[in-house]
């Protein structure tokens, strides 16, 4: 037994029986057997940060998680180097080691005070000779663990249940932040707000009633690294970092792991809280020494209710494909997504797609969408700037001028809500994903048809549209663990048709009258912007089964250089989604976002 574990008396029977009976692994056993399985095990305590058992000890017990929590961190030699997963009342760990008879294979050590049952080797095989089929439910649950590890992203919802907020000076105003978060909580379910005042004195077996008693508890830490604020990281499945977004950036004295979060089992992200608008470059500023962590901007009730979300898995994504005038049809998605209810909490996108995201992310409003892109669209006409093509039939000069017009300087982490957008690296042979950085050129990047824009170069390598390689980036989404994701797909129809077999182009001389007789022919505009596209379509196919909602618009007669269908598409693409709304189960993780079914 490692050090730092303190034996208490045995629990009494009938209690530890209730418990072990409501377990998976033992919940076949006769009550007999489980009175004797009971009677002898073990009673533990394992303080906070204290290790259960290493790399290469030999297994002799397995344990019974009963309250507080457990990581398991993959070792190399004896530095715990990467975190695997989190136990919790009701988990079992090292049965496998009873079972192969080989060493432990990783460390397990206590995110928190935590009471354990242990059952030693000689008690579990005694188990295994009278009740065979608890092999059976082993097996069970060794495969459900496998599946779990193996499944793809949208099955690893990062929600978490308790919360420390870990303000980065006194200069943020804690208080009002914590008591704003705990409201926008309590819609799902209910909330408690712990303090120090509160709870400095309590027991560790008082932290796991506070949290057995609710489905969410928020705890609130102090900037100072003092007994309560270790006590309150300890406790926490996410911490959040707490920062005035307008101060000047600087570190959390408190943090148990200042240099490497990827070290610890708990979630990090960075909050940060405006006083009014969000300060251009401020983000940039916090993330210089967190670059790797989520981060939020926070600057009215509105962004706590969708950092709740965000927080607990529920937060809802929208990915916009491709597909040039067709992409209209997403501002039309978005429009009855809001008329339902249905909040849209990232965005992420490709071409025109992402650039549509990205006037989301930046808050316009459906009118503002209509406005911005029937002018930049429709009446700039940023395509009509021809150049001789030695790269490019376009110069590109229309195309960055307008987004730098819409965007100016804005990074994407500027943006209030999250943003992607990606582009394809044709050097590297491998999808860009843009969530840094200046906004316009990252879009610039997204939108280069090959052939059609000028590639982008970035860091040596050329970006060229998205939607050569992947249309509808919904794998990207799920990979964040935020919640539902919705597709939105506006290249999945037919691109064009036409009649005749023969397309070669005549002699100089005989061109108009080949053009007129063939009026039909496709253009060498849609050629570039369909070749562009078609490679990812099979892809496309697989992140359409991988989405809550599948939007995919009826534009099968809308060109996709068709600016002037604007209308047309934004139309088809409201009243289509309106429809596939109506169609939600009422179970459907969307209404549980919306706060319209109980969680």
């Amino acid at each position: 037994m490692s050090p730092g574990i303190f034996e208490h008396s045995k629990t009494p029977r009938d209690e530890l029986a209730e418990l072990l009976a409501e377990m998976p692994l033992f919940s076949g056993l006769s009550p007999e057997l489980l009175d004797e399985v009971a009677a002898s095990a073990e009673w533990l305590s394992l303080p906070g940060g204290a290790v259960l058992f290493s790399e290469g000890e030999s297994a002799d017990a397995l344990y019974v998680v009963l309250s507080g929590s457990l990581a398991v961190l993959a070792a190399d030699g004896h530095v715990q180097r990467r975190f695997l997963a989190r136990l919790t009342a009701g988990d079992t760990v090292g049965e496998m080691g009873l079972i192969s008879g080989h060493p432990r294979t990783a460390n397990v050590v206590a995110l928190r005070n935590t009471e354990l049952a242990r059952i030693s080797g000689q008690a579990f095989n005694e188990v295994l000779r009278r009740d065979p089929q608890t092999m059976w439910r082993m097996a069970q649950l060794m495969v459900s663990r496998l599946e779990r590890m193996d499944s793809p992203p949208r099955a690893h919802v990062r929600g978490a249940c308790t919360f420390t907020v870990l303000p980065q000076s006194l200069e943020v105003d804690f208080a009002g932040f914590s008591t704003a978060l705990v409201k926008a909580l309590g819609q799902f379910g209910r909330t408690e707000l712990v303090w120090n005042a509160r709870a400095g004195s309590h027991t560790s077996q008082w932290f796991n009633n506070i949290e057995s008693a609710n489905d969410f508890v928020v705890y609130v830490a102090e900037p100072t690294p003092n007994r309560w604020t270790k006590l309150c990281e300890r406790q926490a499945d996410a911490l959040l970092l707490l920062a005035r977004a307008e101060s000047p950036a600087g570190s959390w004295a408190a943090l148990r792991w200042p240099h490497d979060h990827s070290l610890t089992p708990q979630r990090w992200e960075l909050i940060l809280v405006h006083d009014s608008t969000i300060e251009t470059g401020a983000a940039a500023r916090w993330l210089a020494n967190l670059p790797d962590i989520p981060h939020h901007h926070v600057q009215s009730a509105a962004d706590y209710a969708r950092l709740a979300r965000m927080l607990t898995g529920r937060a809802v994504g929208l990915v916009l494909s491709g597909g040039g005038a067709r992409g209209f049809a997403h501002i039309g998605a978005v429009r009855a997504l809001g008329e339902a209810g249905i909040p849209i909490d990232l965005l992420g996108g490709t071409s025109m797609g992402g650039i549509l995201g990205a006037g989301v992310a930046a808050r316009w409003g459906v009118q503002e969408l209509t406005d911005r892109f029937r002018h930049y669209f429709v009446e700039s006409r940023p395509l009509r700037d021809y150049t001789l093509p030695f790269v490019s039939l376009v110069s590109g000069h229309k195309v960055s001028r307008m987004l730098f017009e819409a965007f100016g300087e804005l990074a994407i982490e500027d943006l209030p809500l999250a943003f992607f957008c990606i582009s394809s690296n044709l050097t590297a042979g491998h999808v860009h994903v843009h969530r840094r950085g200046e906004l316009w050129r990252a879009l610039r990047a997204s939108v280069a048809v090959p052939g059609v824009l000028p590639p982008v170069v970035h860091e040596g390598d050329v970006l060229v549209d998205g939607g050569a390689m992947n249309n509808l980036p919904v794998d990207i989404m799920l990979e964040l663990g935020r919640g539902p994701v919705i597709g939105c797909d506006a290249g999945a129809d037919r691109a064009f048709t036409t009649h005749g077999d023969d397309l070669d182009v005549p002699l100089p001389w005989q061109l108009m009258r080949w053009i007129k007789a063939r009026r039909h022919l496709p253009n060498i505009f849609q050629i570039l912007w369909r070749a562009g596209m078609v490679n990812s379509s099979a892809l496309s196919a697989a992140q359409r089964d991988r989405t809550d909602l599948v939007l995919r618009p009826p534009l099968a007669e809308i060109d996709m250089l068709n600016w002037k269908a604007f209308e047309r598409a934004i139309q088809a693409g409201y009243e289509y989604t309106a429809r596939c709304i109506d169609g939600l189960p009422e179970d459907s993780p969307l209404w549980r976002s919306a706060g319209m079914i109980d969680s």
